[in-house]
Parts: C-alpha cells; sequence; structure tokens
C-alpha cells in the first residue's frame, strides 16, 4: 500500500472504482482511528464503547463504498457523515427496542464545536432545530463539567481521546481500579443531570 499517502482520498476512491481492491483496506485503516474517537466521545449510559466502534466502522465501509468523488463534498466529510449516522441510527434502534442501557445518551466530545445530537429526524430537521438542539447540548455539556472534580474532567477527556483505564491511570499516575471508580462517579453525575431536566 505504498504512495497512497501522496493521493487524496478523492484519488483514492477513483482508483479504486477502477478495481484497485486494496484501497478499500488502506482506506478502512486510515480512518479507523476517526471512528474510535467518535465512539468514544459518544458517552452512553451503561452503554459499550465497542458496539459503537463496530457500528462506526459500518458507518465507514459504507462511507467507501458509497462516496462519488465527483460530487462537491470531501471525502472526509461525507465519512464523518456517514460514522455519525450509522452511530446515531443504531442508539435510536435501540431506544425503539427499549433498551434501557442505551435509552439516554449525550455526546461530551467538543469536536470541531459540533455537540450530538439525539433526534428522530436529525439529518431533516430544519436549521433553527439544530441550532436550539446544539445549544441545549453545549449547556447540558457545561452542567456536567462543573459537576465533575478536576480529576474526574481529566479523566473524561482522556477516555473521549480513546484511551482505556489502565493506559489513563498510567497517564495520570493511578492504579485502573481508580480509573474505573472515576468513571462510575462520572456516569453517576451525568445521570443526575439528566435527571434535573
Amino acid at each position: 500500500m505504498k504512495g497512497y499517502e501522496e493521493c487524496t482520498d478523492e484519488e483514492l476512491i477513483t482508483l479504486l472504482r477502477e478495481g484497485n481492491q486494496e484501497i478499500e483496506d488502506y482506506l478502512i485503516d486510515k480512518y479507523k482511528s476517526l471512528v474510535r474517537k467518535k465512539a468514544h466521545a459518544m458517552f452512553l449510559m451503561g452503554g459499550e464503547t465497542d458496539d459503537l466502534i463496530q457500528e462506526g466502522m459500518i458507518g465507514l465501509f459504507k462511507a467507501v463504498r458509497d462516496y462519488l468523488p465527483d460530487k462537491n463534498a470531501a471525502f472526509a466529510t461525507f465519512a464523518s457523515l456517514c460514522i455519525d449516522r450509522q452511530i446515531y441510527n443504531a442508539i435510536q434502534l435501540s431506544n425503539r427496542q427499549k433498551h434501557r442501557p442505551l435509552n439516554t445518551y449525550i455526546s461530551l466530545s467538543n469536536e470541531e464545536g459540533e455537540p450530538a445530537l439525539e433526534s428522530e429526524n436529525l439529518w431533516q430537521q430544519d436549521p433553527e432545530s439544530i441550532v436550539i438542539a446544539k445549544e441545549s447540548a453545549v449547556g447540558m455539556q457545561e452542567r456536567i463539567r462543573k459537576r465533575l472534580s478536576p480529576f474526574e474532567n481529566k479523566v473524561l477527556d482522556l477516555y473521549l481521546e480513546g484511551y482505556g483505564y489502565l493506559k489513563i491511570g498510567e497517564i495520570l499516575g493511578k492504579p485502573g481500579k481508580s480509573i474505573d471508580n472515576a468513571i462510575q462517579r462520572i456516569r453517576g453525575k451525568v445521570k443526575e443531570v439528566m435527571e434535573l431536566l
């Protein structure tokens, strides 16, 4: 897969359409860190980040499969949208199936200043509703952050970056159990904030 780094994603997709299947693996590998980041940024109460990573990878695969280079959107933008949609759809499906651990979620990521929104028709909302929902999500994030101790905020930041409990403990000089306890406290505080709404 040498030499692909010098090509744009759009050029790679064109080569893929011409039959170079090796490029699909390259693009999946290139963007899997984005999937992990988005999955970790979606804080699920009682949910599993691994499930969201799996859903995000499905979204990434669909992006590689469906992207049209002649459209006016960059592949990175299209891939990000496909990953988000797949994750949101999984959460919404879980809501409809009444799986309680996934019923409530909030993104604690400020990636590109775009907090995630919970919506049945996220992609078809009018702009005013989207802006109001984003402002609400930002306000909720601020309330949650204020409830957390400085240590818990550090743990949360590292967790959202995709680090596991042991790595967070290593970075902060704390045992893994201490990190696990902090994550549980964070989840409890998020639930408390949500219940006040």
